[in-house]
This record gives structure tokens, C-alpha cells and sequence, in this order.
């Protein structure tokens, strides 16, 4: 444990936070791609299958289950309780086109093939990716509400202090996690991406004030 890997976990917590309590304030989820979260708790499942089994610190426990219970409750948020307010129309990533080759890097690519260790590895290759999905829906819509770029913001600052967390451990204990660092690295890439679109094409809207979303139905 170090400063920076710390600070990633709280800028992670927070970010998962942020899109709760937008979620649960406006009671709408306009502009979040529920496609996303679906891979995020796909990710934070496959991860922390070892909850139980393999206990590190009180802390760490903690931080998975956390975790796990946020990205649920996002995704029975999304496609439950404010399903009507779901903007379904925008958010048409083809999510097979992440799946398969995660799937076929995580037996290619792997410290051990054991059922645990391909799908901690499935979780750390679907993670790089898995915000892709929200990056298509801004891009497809050229908008992104505040709260929701505040949301994006925070997890590409968990990914850039992972980062430095990894190097910190190389430095003080000739620790180096190949997998996680290269999927590291394409993850805060994809971020910078968003970074981009923000300041090029970046408006705020409030589709829920009007209830105008465009996925709403009856």
C-alpha cells in the first residue's frame, strides 16, 4: 500500500459515488450508458471472486464489497427503478465486440491457467475497455451532462494514480504486474480520448428536468 494507491481507490469510490447520487437526486439516468455499468460489475465480480476466500487486509475487503454493492446498485438503478428515463436509443455500443476478445486474450494471456486467474485476468483486460460503451454515447451525442464528465473525471484519476501506484512499486519493491500495468496504461488512453471529446464537443443538459430523455417510454 502507498500514497497513490490510496488516492486511486478514494478517486474510484468517488466517482462511483458521484453517479449514485446524480442518479438517485435527479431520479433519472439520462447520458449514462448502462452498458457500461454492466461491464463494471461484470469486472468487480470476476475480480473479487476471492472475497472470501483470501483475506488481505480489513480494508481491502471492505473496498471490494464496496465496490461490488455500488456497481449493483447503478445497474438495478439504470435498468430498474429509473428504467424510464434510460436513454436506450444512444446507448447501442455492440458489447460482443469487447467481450470475445477479452475473453480469448484472457486464455491466451494469463500467470495461470486456473479458473480464478483467467477470470481475475478477464476482469483487468474487460476493465481497460469497459468505458468505452460511455465514450460512444457521448460521441454519438456530442453532449455530456456535468455531473457525468465529474463522473468520468474521477475515473481516469483512479487509472492515471494506479499508474503511478504500479511505478511506485517497481521502485521500492521490483514489483511489476505486466497485465495490469499495459491494461493500465490503455485505459487512461481511452480516458484522455474523453478528456478530448469534452473540450471539443462538451455541453451540459438536463434532459430530466424536462423529461424529454430520449429513451423514456411508457
Amino acid at each position: 500500500m502507498n500514497v497513490f494507491r490510496i488516492l486511486g481507490d478514494l478517486s474510484h469510490l468517488l466517482a462511483m459515488i458521484l453517479l449514485l447520487g446524480k442518479i438517485w437526486r435527479s431520479k433519472c439516468c439520462a447520458g449514462i450508458s448502462g452498458k457500461s455499468q454492466i461491464l463494471f460489475a461484470l469486472v468487480f465480480t470476476t475480480r473479487y471472486l476471492d472475497l472470501f476466500t483470501n483475506f488481505i487486509s480489513i480494508y481491502n475487503t471492505v473496498m471490494k464489497m464496496v465496490f461490488l454493492l455500488c456497481a449493483y446498485v447503478t445497474v438495478y438503478m439504470i435498468y430498474g427503478k429509473f428504467r424510464k428515463t434510460f436513454d436506450s436509443e444512444n446507448d447501442t455500443f455492440r458489447l460482443e465486440f469487447l467481450l470475445v476478445p477479452v475473453i480469448g486474450l484472457s486464455f491466451l494471456e494469463n500467470y495461470s491457467f486456473t479458473p480464478l486467474e483467467i477470470l481475475w485476468t478477464f476482469s483487468i483486460y474487460l476493465e481497460s475497455v469497459a468505458i468505452l460503451p460511455q465514450l460512444f454515447m457521448i460521441s454519438k451525442t456530442g453532449e455530456a451532462e456535468t455531473i457525468t464528465t465529474h463522473y468520468l473525471f474521477f475515473l481516469g484519476l483512479y487509472r492515471a494514480l494506479y499508474l503511478a501506484n504500479w511505478i511506485r512499486r517497481y521502485q521500492t519493491e521490483n514489483f511489476y504486474d505486466q497485465i495490469a500495468v499495459v491494461s493500465g496504461v490503455v485505459q487512461t488512453i481511452f480516458y484522455c480520448d474523453f478528456f478530448y471529446l469534452y473540450v471539443t464537443k462538451g455541453r451540459c443538459w438536463e434532459k430530466c428536468v424536462t423529461g424529454t430523455s430520449s429513451g423514456q417510454s411508457t
